[in-house]
């Protein structure tokens, strides 16, 4: 074999060899951008969910915040509060009207009682 030829068929594997490295270089390299989507794909998701859930919560409890101010709340609030006191003003009354009776009763009971052993 003539030095020639030989070092054409050298440079001619070296060649193909270079071709083939390349191409698994870049296979490699797309297999590993392939797995940092799918993997970062996930935290990403999550990251945004949670981004979203976070603005959400802020949103409902500004909203709540403004529900509580409104003017039909806080008159709804005065209004059960007036009722609560009215509620138990009329219990008190009821109560102290109940021992009263009760007070009036043993009283009318006991007086006949010592009356009766006055008799005897």
């Amino acid at each position: 074999m003539a030095t020639s030829q030989k070092s054409k068929s050298q440079d001619l594997l070296v060649s193909v060899a270079e071709s083939i490295g390349s191409t698994l270089g870049a296979i490699a390299a797309k297999a590993d951008a392939a797995k940092d989507a799918i993997v970062g794909g996930t935290d990403t998701a999550v990251k945004e969910v949670k981004r979203e859930a976070t603005k959400l919560v802020r949103k409902g409890k500004s909203t709540v915040a403004k529900a509580r101010r409104s003017k039909p709340a806080r008159k709804a609030r005065s209004s059960a509060r007036s009722a609560r006191v009215n509620a138990r003003k009329v219990a008190r009354k009821a109560v102290t009207k109940a021992k009263k009776v009760a007070r009036k009763a043993k009283k009318a009971t006991s007086s006949k009682a010592s009356r009766r052993r006055a008799k005897r």
